[in-house]
Order: structure tokens, then sequence, then C-alpha cells
């Protein structure tokens, strides 16, 4: 290079932003800067598994081979440890999204402490923190905004004030005899699972070390890393449809990689639905299965947001998009006409949200009082069907409108 300093128009508040987190990270800490102890029981346990992953894994794979019982035990413990902590650590013991049946409920227990994630009331009263703080650096157990590296692993390597897990949010938890029983015994059940399970069936099998190293150190490792992109990628790459108010993003990879999860923007707006993947051709296998335990009958309540409410944070996000961008474009020659266009476009959606919520207060309050019959409810069904309709619609002219604010700013 010549020496130049290269320029960028952002390079400000980027060292701006540097110094603060710098600031909050000191302030963390304490007041000498100096960070929080080590957690030397998570450190060890990351590295050394990590290690054999990396090494002995390969290593014993070139020199002895894997059996097919040890690929498929690998794949059926990742697969159903990753789905205990999405349909159950995190859909329904910190969010309560639907009711599970008492011997659903002790298959995640179970199969959750095999992820070695700590015990339900642990992982959910931190998760429900991060809901609560999200983004905010003291707070936050696991804050995006610390960067990738504290919000994928750092945050458990030293023992930082807000990761300190605060029971109070989990009351109702540490009154579910299965939940307080797993977070007695945790321990124990997490060493059964760990050691013992890949032990049994590598006997089993006739092939207790490859076992071992594929069902047993691999899937944790790789089970471990997927959840984890979760806290950090899914708050640092992808799309926010649904709100700008927050750093979770809609990521289609992580998704894929982690049963569903992926759908973080929607999630952070609508915590309580037990879908992720609100769209039929989302990937949220977790939303399907329990799907399927509810035709099962292991799971009940199923909680859904009403798809007009979802449009409807939609069309806000839109909304608060080009009120940015026409910010931008003041002297631009067609300022007065985009103006006039996203006005109108407000205007009409603000009667449809104001008709749309009177039209549910009168249904719930005519369904209390048993006061309509069939048909009335058809026709009240039709009318919230038919802003639905108009919504969506809607949202396709902000799509078209948005694109041409993009335009008249080049």
């Amino acid at each position: 290079m010549d020496g130049k300093i290269l320029r960028c128009p952002h390079l400000g508040e980027i060292a701006l932003l540097h110094d603060r987190l710098v600031f909050q990270e000191k302030r963390m800490n304490d007041p000498a800067g100096r960070p929080p102890p080590r957690n030397w029981p998570s450190l060890l346990m990351f590295a050394i598994t990590l290690g054999i992953a990396l090494t002995v894994v390969p290593w014993y794979g070139i020199v002895h081979g894997y059996a097919l019982a040890a690929w498929v035990a690998f794949a059926v413990l990742l697969s159903v440890t990753e789905l205990s902590i999405t349909c159950g650590y995190h859909r329904l013991f910190s969010h309560a999204t639907y009711q599970a049946h008492p011997a659903l409920k002790a298959v995640f227990l179970l199969f959750g402490a095999m992820a070695l994630q700590n015990s339900a009331l642990v992982w959910s009263a931190g998760h429900r923190v991060h809901h609560r703080f999200i983004d905010d650096p003291e707070r936050d157990p696991y804050c995006a905004r610390r960067g990738f590296w504290f919000s994928h692993i750092g945050w458990m390597l030293r023992n930082y004030p807000s990761g300190d897990p605060d029971l109070k949010y989990v009351r109702e938890l540490q009154k579910d005899p299965l939940v307080a029983f797993q977070h007695r015994h945790y321990l124990a059940l997490a060493v059964g699972m760990n050691v013992g399970l890949p032990l049994l069936l590598g006997w089993a099998f006739g092939n207790i070390v490859g076992m071992v190293l594929l069902a047993g150190v691999l899937r944790l490792v790789i089970s471990h890393h997927l959840t984890f992109c979760i806290n950090s990628l899914a708050h640092i790459v992808g799309t926010r449809p649904y709100t700008t108010a927050n750093t979770a993003r809609d990521n289609g990879v992580v998704a894929l990689l982690t049963f569903g999860e992926g759908y973080h923007n929607f999630h952070h707006q609508f915590a309580h639905d037990y879908r992720n993947g609100v769209r039929w051709w989302q990937w949220d296998p977790s939303k399907w299965l329990i799907n399927a335990l509810h035709w099962a009958g292991l799971a009940k309540n199923l909680k859904r947001v009403p798809w007009f409410k979802i449009r409807r944070a939609m069309l806000e996000t839109q909304f608060l998009r080009a009120k940015q961008e026409l910010a931008r474009q003041v002297s631009s020659p067609r300022f007065d006409e985009l103006r006039r266009r996203v006005a109108g476009e407000y205007e009409s959606f603000s009667k449809a949200v104001a008709t749309w919520t009177a039209l549910r207060e009168q249904s719930v309050a005519d369904a209390k009082h048993a006061l309509v019959d069939r048909w009335e409810r058809s026709h009240l069904s039709s009318r919230l069907k038919a802003l639905e309709d108009g919504l969506h619609e809607q949202y396709r002219r902000m799509q078209l409108l948005g694109a041409q604010l993009r335009i008249a700013r080049v």
C-alpha cells in the first residue's frame, strides 16, 4: 500500500461505537477494567470436546473407520437433542407457546440434559432475561452488540454478571415437578446421557470407541455450535421484516441448521407463537413436530399470532423504512409525489387497523356472551378475512413503493 488512509464515510461512527463497547466492557468487568474470572468448567468442557472433535474423531475415522450404526446414532441423537432444545427448552419451557403431556416433557428434559446446555430451569431463566433486556450489554446474557464471539460462546467462558441466572423469571417452572427434578439431578442426568448412553449403544453394536466419538463427542460439539449460532449469527446476519427495534434477524441458513430457529426476527416480535417459520414454505421442523404431537394428543393449546397482526408488523416496518428513505430525498424532484403516496398508504393502513381492532373486540365480546348465531359469526369472520387480504395487497404496494423510493435516491 502507498501509506494513504482509506476513507470511510462511517469511520467516525464505527470508532464511537467501538469506544462505547470498550467502556461498557470495562463497566461490566470491574472498576479497574479487569475481566471477570474464567468459568473453568465450561471453558475446559468446550476446549476438550472441540479438541477431540478436531483431532481424535478424524484420526480414528481414517485409521479404523466408523460403523454405520455409529453414524445413525450420531444423526438420531443430534436431531433428538436439538429438537429437545428447540421444542422443549425454547418453545415449551421458555415461552409456553403450547402445553405438553408429562411424558413428552420428560423426553424433552432427558434429552435436553444430553444437549449439555444446563437445566431447563436455568436455560429458560437466561432466555427470558435475553428477551426482556435484548441488546442491553449490561443485562442481556448473550448480547449481540458485544460482538460475534461474545454472543456465540464468550459469554459462557467467564462469569459475567449478566450471565447469572435470575430464577425470579421462572417461578412457575420451579413449581413444575418434572422441571424441578431435572434441575436437582441435572449433573447425574447429563453425565448419564452423554457418557452412559453412548457407551451402552457402543456395547450393543460392538464398537464402543467409534460410538463414543461420533454419537458422544462430535454430536455434542456440533449441537452446541448450532444452538450458539442462533445467539450470534441470527442477531448479526439476515433480514428484519417484522421489527427493526432489536438486532434479531431472519436467517434461512441458520434456520436450516437449527430446526427452524433461524427465523429470529419473527420470534423476537412474536415470542409466544409456537412457530418461528410462519410461512408454509419456511423450514421449521420444530413447528411441524409440535403440530404432529398435537395431532397425536401429546401437545395442546398451540398459540398462534393472528395473521393480521403479523402483516401489520411487516407494514409498520415498511412505513418506518419509507419514512427514513424520504428523509434522504428532500431535494428529490419526486419528493412531494412520493410523500403523498406514502401518506395515503399510511392513512389506509391506520383505518384498516382501527376497523380490525374494533371487529376483534366485538368478536370476543359476542363470543363471551354467546350473542351471535352461525350466520353472524360467519359474516364477522368474512369481514376480518377481507381486512387481512387488504393488508396483503397493501404490503405488495408498499414493496413496489419502497423500490421506487430506492430508485429515486439513485
